[in-house]
């Protein structure tokens, strides 16, 4: 492992609660051991997690782990759990940073303590280490050839065996292991070794990365390694605690340059080419479309498969089963359906992922299924020169064909997006933004992944990228240069390098000089950064950083330019209060500990609001040109942020409740939308206000319903939209009328209101309208199906019952349909509606387990939603139009159709109690099986029809 330098006097973990958040006044838990004590009351949230390592402690477990956010005091946490537990400590972290932060932080416990100590024998009673100190291996250590069997231990060096030795020595020791997460990555088995040697120890490992973050196999891990969990709060919790700053994630959304852009686009020519004439008749003996809707719309499997046929699928077997064993294909195919290029598959419903054009790794689904199961079967000639296009085309998306297959392939289109020009100009224009706001307050942070491209840049990419693209190097030229970054005194500072433009290069050695006069120090110019000049000297970067982090907390430069490697897990610096990732790093880790640089509270600025940009670039004509936008969608998945209308999200939509984890916007929005980000990022005080800090929470997830009137996407809409309703007030049929009709009546009007309704779809399509809108179906089969008309007394009854809009009234039937079917804990009551002021609302079951709000989101969303194949329908009756009426001659009430829920619809039991629900809520009427000859008729009028103009999204928030 290579061991990152970091600042001598920066401030680590161990800094939270000195500040002006801690919880004063309040005294530490007595403990019956005498000696140091820590230098501070312990907040809530630190009290909270040794009770809950005590209670571990006290089941007879002899490991645990605990999780604190970044900022909030581990390392404090840690020490003081140790102290209590009365043995020799051995603490082990990740970094010489990280050790460092453990000697300070115990040295500051009082009266005075013993120093700690850094060697391996242990001689003291706290010891901090690295990994490394461990974690080193004899590269001559014999392996067995496969690897199995093969003991860690006896191929440690030297230092590593002795202080395994020392430590089962000292019998029963207190292991600390701080950033556990970096066990799971790296040394996970030899830590299962070394722990079987010392079965009296008590472990305790400390990490920021929550257990729901994890893989499976790193969550096994955890098990086994450390057992129960000791949760502390949320990051979102701790905001409002006012322990960390309030935050805001904001995004730059930029198209390549143009001679990028030209480049992807010569490369995306041939598989653009390819899909086209995919679509031809004639390409294959068996054409893809053809293919598809047998293998996906029927799903009967290739020609002359029957059951357990060739493709190992049964004929006609249920969608949720295809799509279940065939994830990727299933999706691609629903995505081709919202195209309009294939029939929606019986059992299929159409998700926010659907609803997107088919990308470029569903076109690779859709061709290797095809190529596999069809074109390879079959073995014309045709089918190979089919087959032979395929394989030359793949390439310019990242793919190629083998015998197995269509496999992942690396591609210079990667490296494009994630280190183009456009990306670092975008810093540019966010820092002069920040600037302008905070003038000198700004504390600015760039993180990259590297300091220097020192891989060879490919020949395809000669003329197309910087050589030095994507290195922190150039974005500190980038910002040297320009005359709105320039004052910022912009300066580079990693592990091999201290640089900055020469003025500022020359009054960062001067300031140094003044604080170590034993420093000789020269200005001299940084290669492959113009304008720019290096700090040299005979230093190490353990001095270096440690100054630059004062001379930037001091403001004489308000802006660090880095990598992850330094400025990310063992940096601090509380002053930092905006952040620019331009990294790739998607791992939960990695986007914790980036993060949590920038929320640490100021002293000196008690208000302090931190911003976290992430830039990101798409191709918006290239099939694959969203890979970015894919790694900016990983970061935030799971991460909670607040929104602009209030609502603690995760996921992308707390950046922009419009935006979708599954497409980035249309490419003509980008500006709008960096627009709108800068706006926001002038406005502190309003994150600051959104945030609530010192209001109550709950501290849990839960799921909500996104519900936007119309399909028109944000940034784009007309002012006047913002005001409109969610939908026309619902209004129930009058009190007494019967759906009920004879057999023989219902399957004359099921045929009669399928064709009525049929015929009058293609009069809309015809006309240029969205047939969503159209009431003319709807009211064929409400007069036909139902043979109901309003009277003028009805038709008062209904306007008094029609008040409430129609989607929180399905919501509360919804709530109460699961609560009488035994699936949720409380009812209508529980129904959440928060409008966001543009025509957005979000619908949440309050008070629901996350399993509950996600069973809740779901079922409202089918209700809402386009009808595709439920087991029931149920009617809502629409108000008549407004106009004149007369009492003789009323109109007619008209009906459309939703369907009943899935989970509602297992059973007789379970619709009726929904529809009794509906009727207090919604409409009279009852549930319609599809099966029947009524329902049939009513199927075929209204699938593939949303009963209501709006769009859903499934999103997680925090409460």
């Amino acid at each position: 492992m290579t061991t990152a330098s970091a600042a001598d006097g920066a401030t680590g973990d161990d800094a939270a609660g000195r500040g002006g958040s801690a919880d004063r006044g309040e005294v530490v838990a007595a403990a019956p051991e005498a000696g140091p004590r820590p230098p501070h009351p312990l907040r809530r949230h630190q009290r909270e997690a040794l009770a809950g390592l005590e209670r571990v402690l006290a089941d007879g477990h002899r490991r645990a782990w605990v999780v604190l956010p970044p900022g909030l005091g581990k390392t404090l946490t840690g020490l003081e759990a140790a102290r209590r537990l009365g043995r020799p400590v051995v603490v082990l972290g990740p970094n010489t940073a990280i050790q460092g932060q453990w000697v300070r932080e115990w040295a500051d416990f009082r009266p005075e303590p013993p120093p700690a100590g850094t060697t391996r024998d242990l001689a003291t009673a706290v010891t901090v280490l690295t990994y490394q100190a461990l974690a080193s291996f004899d590269p001559d250590a014999e392996v067995a050839e496969d690897g199995a069997g093969t003991s860690h231990l006896h191929r440690l060096r030297p230092g590593g065996r002795e202080l395994v030795d020392a430590m089962r020595r000292a019998g029963g020791i207190t292991l600390l292991l701080d950033e556990c997460h970096h066990l799971l990555e790296t040394w996970g088995e030899l830590l299962a070794e070394v722990l079987r040697e010392l079965p009296s120890a008590t472990v305790i490992g400390l990490t920021a990365t929550p257990p729901e973050r994890l893989t499976r196999a790193q969550a096994e891990l955890v098990e086994e390694l450390f057992g129960p969990t000791v949760r502390g709060p949320s990051i979102p919790a701790a905001v409002r605690e006012g322990h960390l700053a309030p935050y805001a994630e904001l995004a730059w959304l930029t198209t390549p340059t143009a001679t990028e852009d030209a480049w992807l686009a010569g490369e995306a020519e041939r598989f653009t080419e390819l899909v086209a004439r995919l679509m031809e008749p004639g390409f294959a003996s068996t054409d893809l479309l053809p293919w598809l809707d047998r293998r996906v719309v029927a799903r009967t499997g290739p020609p002359g498969a029957g059951a357990g046929g060739a493709d190992g699928i049964a004929p006609a077997v249920p969608w949720h089963r295809f799509a279940a064993s065939e994830p990727a294909l299933a999706d691609a195919a629903l995505r081709l359906h919202d195209q309009g290029l294939l029939a929606l598959p019986a059992g299929a419903r159409l998700r926010e992922e659907h609803r997107h054009p088919p990308r470029a790794e569903d076109w690779v689904a859709l061709i290797d299924d095809w190529v596999r199961r069809c074109l390879r079967v079959s073995g014309t000639g045709t089918d190979r020169a089919a087959e032979e296009q395929i394989r030359s085309a793949l390439p310019a998306v990242g793919h190629r064909l083998t015998a197995r297959g269509v496999r992942r392939d690396r591609s210079p289109l990667d490296r494009v997006l994630a280190r183009s020009a456009a990306r670092t100009a975008a810093v540019t224009e966010i820092l002069a933004t920040e600037a302008d706001s905070l003038g000198e307050r700004l504390r600015a942070v760039v993180v990259c992944d590297h300091e220097r491209a020192t891989a060879t840049l490919p020949t395809r990419l000669d003329g197309v990228l910087d050589a030095e693209a994507g290195s922190a190097r150039l974005v500190l030229a980038t910002l040297a240069a320009d005359p709105r970054t320039a004052p910022l005194a912009p300066m580079l500072v990693t592990g091999r390098t201290v640089a900055a433009a020469p003025a500022t290069a020359e009054a960062f050695a001067a300031w140094c000089r003044e604080r170590h006069p034993e420093l000789e120090l020269a200005v001299r110019p940084l290669p492959d950064a113009p304008g720019t000049a290096e700090v040299a000297g005979a230093w190490t970067s353990r001095r270096w950083v440690a100054l630059a982090t004062a001379f930037f907390e001091a403001g004489r430069s308000r802006a660090l330019v880095g990598t992850r490697a330094l400025l990310g897990e063992g940096w601090n610096a509380r002053r930092v209060n905006t952040l620019v990732d331009l990294t790739e790093a998607t791992t939960p880790t990695a986007v914790v500990q980036t993060r949590g640089r920038a929320l640490r509270l100021d002293p000196e600025w008690p208000d302090k609001v931190a911003h976290t940009w992430s830039v990101v670039c798409v191709a918006p004509d290239h099939p694959r040109g969203t890979s970015d936008w894919d790694r900016f969608v990983r970061k935030h998945d799971g991460y909670l942020g607040v929104a602009e209308g209030g609502a603690v999200l995760a996921g992308v939509a707390h950046v922009d409740a419009a935006l979708s984890p599954y497409a980035p916007p249309a490419a003509d929005t980008f500006d709008a939308f960096n627009a709108a980000m800068l706006d926001r990022a002038r406005d502190r005080a309003r994150t600051r206000e959104l945030w609530r800090v010192g209001d109550a929470y709950e501290d849990r997830l839960g799921h909500l319903l996104r519900v936007t009137a119309g399909r028109a996407p944000r940034h784009r809409r007309r002012a006047a939209d913002a005001a409109r309703p969610l939908v026309p007030p619902a209004v129930p049929a009058a009190r007494g009328t019967s759906p009920a009709r004879p057999a023989g009546a219902r399957r004359r009007a099921a045929a009669a209101g399928a064709t009525t309704a049929a015929l009058f779809a293609a009069g809309g399509a015809l006309a240029g309208l969205d047939p969503a809108l159209l009431p003319l179906p709807a009211l064929a089969a409400g007069w036909v199906g139902h043979g109901l008309t309003a009277t003028a007394a009805r038709f008062s009854l209904w306007r008094a019952a029609g008040r409430e809009p129609v989607v929180p009234a399905v919501a509360r039937a919804v709530a109460d349909g699961l609560h009488t079917a035994g699936l949720v804990d409380r009812g209508a009551a529980a129904v959440t509606v928060e409008p966001d002021g543009e025509g957005v609302h979000r619908i949440g079951l309050a008070g629901a387990a996350p399993a509950a709000s996600e069973l809740f989101a779901v079922a409202l969303d089918e209700a809402i939603g386009v009808v595709t194949a439920p087991r029931y329908l149920l009617p809502r009756h629409l108000a008549p139009s407004p106009g004149p009426r007369t009492v003789l001659r009323p109109a007619p009430n008209a009906v459309v159709q939703h369907a009943v829920p899935t989970v509602l619809g297992e059973n007789r039991r379970r619709a009726d109690g929904y529809a009794d629900a509906w009727n207090r809520y919604v409409s009279t009427g009852r549930p319609v099986w599809t099966r029947s000859p009524e329902g049939t008729g009513l199927l075929a009028a209204f699938a593939g029809r949303s009963p209501l103009d709006v769009t859903t999204a499934l999103r997680l928030g925090w409460h």
